[in-house]
């Protein structure tokens, strides 16, 4: 058997990796696939998100490009594929991270309110993961896909996200089901499940929260933080690293799982 020199294992060089979602996490992801010498398409629904993302990750000398994608539309998505592929020759990595995350209590909460999250971050999800695996199949050499799911598809983390929950807990399904059924083409499907962590997306849904008069925010915040044992938020960065490796040959054989990335909340 051929062990790959240590030095190689991290090495993304001649990969192209398409991530979806722009900032936060997917700035995150983004950096450290990019650093590791891989080609990388960044797509958003947002211009002004693509262009500072693909900004400041070219000025490094990276490559780096960016596509305005809605990832519920089969036809954007057909064309993020298509534009990876005319660009950089192939698709080797894909990692579904775009999501949204409304605060809504289930009576409050209208059709359109459940059906716009689900389609953005299951159908997403699918459509994604659709199109890249049967060009990573034509290919003929593999591929990894990595999709973000939340510790809020192994436990609830907050009132007004049932429709978020929904979601993640169909991802973490769709995962494993399609890890089986790609495996023989040797595409590894793979999660990451991050827990809380300090986002742009995070901050505006903290500032949109509806505050009850006389709730202290900055007591609610060392509360939540001290269910963390590590006693912190986590950071992009820290969601990067998982998916370099799962990106990488580190995870040579693994499919089907999802790794746990929240300072161990869920331990309490």
């Amino acid at each position: 058997m051929e062990i790959t020199a240590g030095n190689k294992l991290l090495d993304l060089t001649k990969k192209t990796a398409i991530v979806t979602g722009a900032v936060g996490i997917g700035y995150g992801i983004s950096y450290r696939l990019a650093e590791a010498g891989a080609n990388v398409l960044v797509a958003s629904r947002s211009k002004e998100e693509v262009d500072k993302t693909v900004s400041e990750l070219t000025s490094k000398g990276w490559k780096v490009k960016g596509a305005i994608v809605d990832v519920s539309k089969e036809e954007d998505v057909k064309k993020m594929v298509e534009e990876a592929v005319s660009d950089f020759g192939a698709v080797d990595i894909l990692v579904n991270n775009a999501g949204i995350y409304p605060s809504i209590p289930v009576h409050q909460m209208t059709l359109d309110d459940f059906e716009k999250v689900l389609a953005v971050n299951l159908k997403g999800v699918f459509l994604c993961t659709k199109y890249v695996s049967e060009e990573m199949i034509k290919q003929g050499k593999g591929g990894k896909i990595i999709n973000i799911t939340s510790i809020d598809a192994l436990h609830p983390s907050s009132v007004g996200l049932a429709h978020y929950d929904a979601s993640k807990h169909g991802v973490w399904g769709f995962t494993k089901n399609v890890a089986l059924e790609l495996a023989p083409h040797k595409v590894w499907v793979n999660a990451i499940a991050p827990g809380g962590v300090t986002t742009p997306g995070v901050t505006k849904l903290q500032k949109a929260m509806h505050v009850p008069q006389g709730v202290d925010m900055t007591k609610v915040l060392e509360t939540f933080l001290a269910k963390i044992p590590m006693r912190r938020m986590g950071e992009p960065d820290d969601i990067g690293k998982v998916a370099l490796f799962l990106a990488s040959d580190m995870s040579s054989y693994m499919t089907g799982t999802q790794i746990v990335v929240d300072g161990g909340v869920l331990l309490s």
